[in-house]
């Protein structure tokens, strides 16, 4: 009975430390709370997983270095950054049809904000 309640318990932080880690993977390069989301995934599958806490910590150390390293950067450098995830950003909304959604609610008649996947 034991051994049940654990392996279920394990299930149940595999499948939500898993469902929360991949929402951070998504939501990186989008303003908000992606790293942290990132962050917060494995940390909850830390808690049952060895595999998992050994990433959170080389992940942790990685983006501190990474974070510092940006830091010393001109500020050109750390804003060319921005700029690219800006694009990032704005790319992947046209891909997924997000601004010929809008237009076709507002009734805008251009075509060109349409994705080419849809």
């Amino acid at each position: 009975m034991q051994r049940t309640k654990r392996q279920a318990r394990r299930i149940g932080i595999g499948i939500i430390g898993g469902t929360i880690l991949v929402a951070g993977i998504i939501m990186v390069p989008y303003p908000g709370p992606g790293w942290l989301t990132v962050f917060a995934g494995l940390a909850i599958l830390a808690t049952e997983f060895a595999w998992a806490q050994s990433i959170l910590d080389r992940a942790q150390k990685y983006y501190n270095a990474w974070r510092a390293w940006l830091k010393r950067q001109h500020f050109l450098v750390q804003w060319l950054f921005i700029a690219l995830t800006g694009l990032v950003v704005v790319l992947t909304l046209w891909l997924l049809n997000v601004y010929g959604l809008l237009a076709d609610f507002f009734n805008v008649p251009w075509l060109w904000v349409h994705s080419p996947l849809f």
